[in-house]
């Protein structure tokens, strides 16, 4: 069995109940693993079993024969430019119905008598051939997909308003007509109302709704639908680099280790490096940096970003579909796709929610026309025509939409304003227990500091400078800790010798151990070198001590069973640390430092930034086991690390936020992953989480409180005590209202903005 991954875009959704129809009819077809449909996005993720007799194009020609629109993904087009024309063929089918309702409503509500056009009423003749337009084309998509729905056995939201609107339009048709044909029932004959403008409000007001929805879900997409505009289609590909001619070649087809060619004012296609002149370059799209940044050759650049001053030569490093602005986007569409578990079962709710809305219409409707008709003054010409009232209306106010766009808009809108940003979420999981979160526990190197350690003194006890440098570079070159890197570089500014270690080991959170010339070498911390068998005397123990307390790292360095000195480096303290650890503890966080360095060193690193809580001498690897042991005491813990060395961690804590999105570690490992490598962004994403969060819990709230309030209303429970019904027009409008106010309010999230320093 071999599994893919596949994404189908799917139109003509309207509420919870098309996705629990749309999930049936693909799971439904042979191969089909897995299926999340997502009604804000208007597509499907599906898993595929590709050895199946059945294709892929068989499943969407089972989800068109549902009356659904079905099509394979085109990652390079833009989401918005297809709902866009959907826009457009919406807007003309909803102007249509409100310009007939104003004659409609006319007739039928204010005009008087018209006289007649051969034995027929013309008032009602007019207001009934207004009406048909609206009817048969304007709203002819739900009729079509409510039988649809009711062919595989299930209802959607188009199944109340086919119903709602075909009760109103025929009873309203057979009240016309027998003002001209005799024979037709007394009740008929007699009755006084019809409901034609009932009709055309129904699908006008469902139809504006409609057209807002689709127009705010494609605002709410504008974030990842600006990152897929990024995507150059093509690059000048360099075909001979001594003349440094060259070719415009798709972006697909550039391998690894090719060189590019950007102008200023161009977007880089590809992820490389530099090759030669220093440029400016504007990562605003990629990391919401405001400012421009300098880079000069060895630098890294990011697909997506723009040159601004000169042409740059670009090394590339990676392959179009492996480039982070296709893994951004990748990671954020997953996201998006993704269901919350109180969105599971609003989807189950909703399965059942339309057949329970037609018994209650229909009961309530045989209530108002038998046993309830003397409890009140009929406002009604006869029974029937309250029981026709009361049936559309609680048919129409029902509909359930508003349940089915509650969280998905609110995922959309929050994971698109985080990518916008730098801020990726991968799921909705992760936003939930986000909210939950009372820990932040930090990584010290590359988190709280910026990772780039230098060396600021070197003592010797014997020797020279270089040779300390050389040995502790020989020995570090098995290394790829950030003290590593500094210790190489400064043994490149003094010499370029170095002795030839051999059976270099690496003792985890400790340092490294090898042999020259037979001895024992070894460059890392006390514990280490005492364990290979050097002896520290007291005057030298003393020392240590006190260097320590100046908040340095400290690198020992051993031959054979002498110290023959140590290694000092500093490490610079992000500059927005100290606000981010501030603003983390307003939002109601315990702070933790979780370091590697010994004591007084982390206690210096926190001072400095104003965390109390600190633990040290902590090795990689029991990292994780100190996450769990907050989790056991009943914190949820949020742990934020470089996403390489922290990768246990990460998983372990109950949210994983990774410092650096070119990692591959921390993809894989974090729920959250910060493209800019800065604390106070992954304060600011646990914010984003919140936010999103506020908003699907207040969707939901208003979504769940709209039908216990609105159904009641519409069923007459009023009735009796105030002779007030609501009329099927007025029940479509707070209908299509309900479903606007929820989208409307996750749009709000489009105005959040990341934490300042």
């Amino acid at each position: 069995m071999t599994i893919e991954d596949v994404r189908i875009n799917i139109t003509g959704m309207s509420c919870a109940a098309c996705v629990s129809s749309v999930e049936k009819i693909i799971l439904s077809q042979e191969g089909v693993q897995s299926v999340t449909v997502n009604l804000a996005l208007s597509n499907a993720q599906l898993s595929f079993d590709s050895n199946n007799k059945n294709t892929i194009e068989d499943v969407i020609h089972s989800v068109n024969k549902g009356k659904y629109h079905a099509a394979l993904v085109d990652n390079r087009k833009s989401k918005a430019k297809l709902s866009k024309a959907d826009l457009r063929v919406q807007g003309i089918k909803t102007l249509t119905a409100i310009i007939l309702a104003i004659p409609t409503l006319w007739l039928t509500m204010f005009a008087s008598d018209l006289g007649e056009i051969g034995s027929f009423d013309l008032r009602l003749t007019l207001a009934m051939f207004a009406t048909i337009p609206v009817y048969l084309w304007s709203g002819w998509s739900f009729h079509t997909s409510a039988w649809a729905s009711l062919r595989h056995r299930s209802t959607n939201m188009d199944v109340l308003i086919h119903l709602g609107a075909s009760v109103a339009f025929l009873w309203s048709i057979l009240v016309t007509i027998s003002s001209g044909i005799d024979g037709f029932p007394s009740v008929i004959e007699n009755a006084e109302h019809v409901f034609f403008d009932g009709v055309v409000f129904i699908i006008g007001f469902v139809l504006i709704g409609n057209y807002l929805e689709l127009s705010a879900k494609i605002k709410a997409t504008d974030a990842i639908d600006s990152l897929m505009e990024l995507r150059p289609n093509n690059a000048r590909l360099v075909i001979d680099e001594s003349r440094k001619d060259t070719d415009k070649k798709p972006v697909e087809s550039i391998p690894i280790n090719s060189l590019i060619k950007v102008l200023a004012g161009e977007t880089i296609p590809l992820d490389g490096m530099i090759e030669g002149s220093k440029v400016s370059i504007d990562e605003s799209t990629m990391t919401g940096e405001s400012y421009p940044v300098r880079k000069s050759a060895g630098d890294e650049v990011l697909a997506g970003t723009i040159v601004l001053d000169g042409t740059v030569y670009i090394r590339t490093t990676k392959n179009y579909e492996d480039c982070l602005l296709n893994n951004i986007i990748e990671l954020v569409e997953r996201a998006q796709m993704d269901k919350a578990p109180i969105q599971r079962l609003v989807d189950q709710i909703s399965e059942i929610f339309v057949p329970v809305v037609v018994v209650l219409a229909v009961l309530a409707s045989i209530f108002w026309a038998t046993i309830g008709a003397g409890l009140i003054d009929n406002p009604m010409n006869s029974n029937i025509e309250l029981a026709v009232m009361v049936l559309v209306s609680t048919l129409i106010i029902a509909c359930p939409c508003a349940l089915g766009l509650a969280t998905p808009t609110a995922l959309v809108v929050g994971t698109g304003v985080g990518a916008k940003n730098g801020l990726l979420i991968k799921g909705i999981e992760a936003l939930e227990i986000s909210h939950k979160c009372d820990t932040l526990v930090l990584d010290k190197t590359g988190t709280i500091t910026s990772g780039k350690p230098r060396v600021s003194h070197i003592e010797i006890l014997e020797g020279e400078v270089k040779e300390i440098l050389s040995l502790a570079s020989a020995l570090e070159s098995e290394s790829t800790h950030p003290l590593a890197s500094a210790i190489h570089k400064s043994w490149s500014n003094v010499t370029s010798h170095r002795p030839t270690v051999e059976d270099i080991r690496t003792v985890a959170g400790m340092g490294l151990v090898g042999k020259l010339d037979d001895k024992v070498v070894a460059v890392g911390n006390r514990e280490l070198i005492e364990d290979v068998g050097v002896v520290l005397t007291e005057d030298i123990s003393k020392q240590l001590e006190k260097v320590s307390l100046k908040g340095v790292s400290l690198v020992l360095v051993s031959q054979g069973s002498r110290l023959i000195g140590w290694i000092e480096l500093t490490d610079r303290v992000r500059r927005s640390s100290k606000v981010a650890v501030k603003k983390a503890k307003q939002m109601g966080f315990e702070v933790i430092m979780l370091t590697g360095d010994n004591q007084n060193s982390a206690n210096s690193m926190a001072e400095k930034v104003g965390i109390e809580n600190i633990i040290a001498n902590v090795k990689p690897d029991q990292k994780a086991d100190h996450i769990a042991s907050l989790q056991q005491k009943g914190r949820v813990v949020a742990m934020l690390g470089d996403g390489i060395n922290d990768a246990a961690a990460l998983s372990q804590a109950d949210v994983g936020l990774a410092m650096g999105a070119g990692s591959d570690i921390a993809l894989d490992a974090a729920d959250f992953v910060i493209v800019r490598d800065d604390l106070i962004d992954a304060v600011s994403s646990l914010d984003l989480g919140r936010a999103t969060m506020r908003r699907i819990k207040t969707n939901l709230g208003w979504a769940f409180t709209y039908n216990l309030i609105g159904i009641p209303l519409a069923m007459g429970v009023l009735l009796p005590f105030t002779g007030m019904l609501l009329p099927p027009s007025f029940a479509a409008a707070a209908m299509s209202l309900s479903s606007v106010s929820v989208v409307a309010n996750s749009l709000v999230l489009r105005w959040w903005s990341p934490i300042k320093e």
